[in-house]
């Protein structure tokens, strides 16, 4: 069962809808963007009105660099693992889902199984969030598994830095598929 607040609703939003939005009809429409975290579109609803969804999403990235640190680990915490164990319950968001399955992440053959699990939990263990990859920018699972390995060396205010870009570009992707 998923647990994205945008499943519920029809992909085909129009920005005029969205700026005609009260709070609570805005964060339904956009609370699923940003993975578990509908906060970030609670804040922004205030931004509005926008002129284009560059501007929604302007707005929403700025939303969470204004953030708590406390506030922005958690948003990258909300996140599942790459073909980690939200994926093997089944309990992924379909937008993760959708994502993860592009590239063969929820049916990986045991050897890869193997290489992306050891990397998930060496990365855990060092920064204590999962290795957010926008897989959108990524034609292969192999140039997934080797940025996850290039950025295990990082710092972790490097990471968190990663980590919040490449929730920008997932954002992004999934604020154009839901608006028309």
């Amino acid at each position: 069962m998923s647990n994205n607040i945008t499943d519920n609703i029809d992909h085909g939003t129009t920005l005029q809808e969205i700026n005609a939005a009260d709070a609570s009809r805005f964060a339904v429409l956009l609370g699923g963007i940003y993975e578990h975290s509908p906060w970030v579109a609670a804040r922004a609803h205030a931004r509005r009105p926008f002129a284009t969804p560059d501007a929604v999403h302007a707005a929403m990235t700025a939303v969470v660099m204004a953030a708590s640190r406390a506030e922005q680990l958690a948003l990258i915490r909300a996140h599942p693992e790459l073909a980690g164990r939200e994926a093997i319950a089944g309990v992924m968001t379909v937008d993760s889902t959708g994502e993860q399955g592009r590239l063969g992440l929820t049916a990986l053959p045991p050897a890869e199984f193997a290489r992306i699990s050891a990397l998930n939990q060496q990365y855990q263990r060092k920064f204590g969030f999962p290795c957010i990859v926008a897989l959108k920018l990524h034609a292969t699972r192999e140039t997934v598994l080797d940025e996850m390995e290039r950025r295990i060396n990082n710092d972790i205010e490097t990471e968190i830095a990663n980590a919040l870009a490449q929730i920008g570009h997932i954002t992004r992707g999934r604020l154009d598929k839901l608006v028309r």
